[in-house]
């Protein structure tokens, strides 16, 4: 989940820490500057991301970060390793279209391509899905933009790369 900074150290869940991105933020989008994400401890500065990015962009889960310890305890990430091959999409359903403002049910739409993802909120059912470089990019492009053509949703895709954009 995306919340602003927040005032206390993170605490370490066995070898996962959360990891911090800093950025710019979007006009017209979340007011927050700032996005944490489950990692999974790799060495002392470097971690692999369990978690899709909502805010951050040119991340997707198991990208390989590096991150140092600021003086708040916090882990900040300073640049990306590795990245994984995973794609990151975020989908908004429209409230008024026919899906309604539900996650789920955009979910269940990309249930057949076996991605992962996670939603937001009640209030901002926003979903982020992670799709796997294996993945049929044609068939999930093309219902990414029929969906958005027939006023089910908006979305965005905030990593990619040359295979995505020849699909």
């Amino acid at each position: 989940m995306t919340s602003p900074t927040p005032t206390r150290p993170d605490i370490a869940v066995g070898n996962r820490i959360k990891v911090w991105f800093r950025f710019v933020p979007r006009e017209g989008w979340l007011p927050y500057d700032t996005e944490g994400l489950w990692a999974t401890v790799l060495s002392p500065d470097t971690a692999r991301v369990d978690n899709v990015p909502f805010l951050v962009e040119g991340v997707a889960q198991d990208d390989v970060v590096r991150f140092v310890a600021g003086d708040d305890g916090l882990h900040w990430v300073t640049e990306l390793v590795e990245w994984s091959g995973n794609y990151t999409v975020r989908v908004l359903p429209a409230a008024k279209g026919p899906l309604g403002p539900n996650a789920r049910a955009v979910h269940d739409l990309f249930t057949p391509y076996n991605l992962g993802g996670e939603a937001y909120s009640a209030e901002l059912p926003l979903v982020a899905l992670n799709v796997p470089p294996s993945a049929d990019l044609r068939e999930i492009k093309s219902l990414l933009i029929r969906g958005q053509d027939e006023g089910w949703w908006g979305f965005e895709v905030s990593c990619s790369s040359d295979a995505w954009e020849a699909a």
